[in-house]
């Protein structure tokens, strides 16, 4: 057998056997499955009070470990590919593989979106040809609601307020991730990380800026107005895709804190710097997502 450390003599590399791919399916099985029965309540609905507490805890222990897993599965895998990369088996073809890679992983949380964008255009914009459906059986609720948008009822927020400082905060954090990529190209280490870590902080700054903005939304805003017809078509919409958004944010701090922890261990070099790269081209994506957010949901038909 080649020894797995020598300089690869062709343009591709065969990892070596790996736990990380089954070990990863069964973790994400069981995050899934915890994550559906400790929403439902499918176990101890049943049972006593305290036998139903205990089952109800059981449940989250049953996602958290599967949670677990996962993060382990993920530090472990993408952990072996550095290696990889350090022992020089990433070539010039294999480094075209991982940017095609990650070109399709952010296509695909394109379409995510695009999913959330289009029923919300599709309650927005055609709300008239709604009004024309027959009020009758279960169509009667739909009609109503659908009739205006926002549905009446609903109180919408300003888009202007702390929607537009999160813009601000989210373009101001593409610049510096721009910097700090075009700095690492140069070979400039401390800029890169006087950039890097500029934009951490900015993506923890949009977070607690949306958390706030939720629980502002949720004591003083009817978003699920009870007495409005069926308003939780806007609340739904509202929270899943500026949730969904938030979340990626929160990955895509992450990831830059992965990044700015590899850059200060020594990490990174003007030729090779992928990592990083990867990491740019997903902040960017979370800032596009976020500007058609703040136009559409905030400003256009807010």
């Amino acid at each position: 057998m080649a020894d797995a450390h020598a300089a690869p003599h062709h343009d591709y590399h065969l990892v070596n056997p790996s736990p990380w791919p089954l070990v990863s399916s069964i973790a994400v099985t069981i995050m899934m499955v915890g994550a559906v029965v400790w929403m439902k309540g499918l176990v101890g609905a049943d049972a006593g009070p305290v036998a139903g507490t205990l089952l109800a805890k059981g449940d989250m222990a049953l996602f958290f470990a599967g949670l677990a897993g996962v993060l382990v599965s993920m530090f472990g895998w993408w952990a072996d590919v550095i290696k990889e990369s350090k022992a020089g088996d990433h070539t010039p073809v294999v480094s075209i593989g991982l940017r095609y890679g990650m070109m399709l992983f952010i296509a695909s949380e394109v379409m995510f979106f695009v999913a959330f964008f289009w029923m919300f255009f599709e309650m927005s914009l055609f709300n008239e040809a709604r009004s024309h459906i027959p009020e009758v059986g279960a169509w009667a609720d739909t009609a109503a609601a659908w009739s205006t948008w926002p549905p009446r009822g609903i109180e919408t927020l300003d888009a202007f307020s702390l929607p537009l400082f999160n813009t601000v905060i989210l373009l101001l954090s593409g610049t510096t991730v721009t910097w700090a990529h075009h700095a690492i190209a140069q070979g400039d280490r401390n800029a890169t990380k006087i950039g890097l870590a500029i934009t951490v902080a900015l993506g923890i700054l949009f977070t607690g800026v949306q958390a706030y903005e939720y629980h502002h939304i949720l004591h003083e805003h009817l978003f699920f107005n009870e007495a409005a017809a069926n308003s939780t078509l806007y609340g739904s919409i509202f929270f899943m895709a500026t949730g969904f958004h938030g979340f990626h944010v929160l990955v895509g701090t992450i990831f830059l804190i992965v990044c700015l922890l590899r850059l200060m261990a020594g990490g990174f070099t003007p030729q090779k710097h992928f990592g990083f790269e990867a990491a740019a081209w997903y902040w960017h994506f979370v800032d596009v997502v976020w500007l058609f957010l703040f136009a559409f949901v905030y400003v256009v038909f807010g």
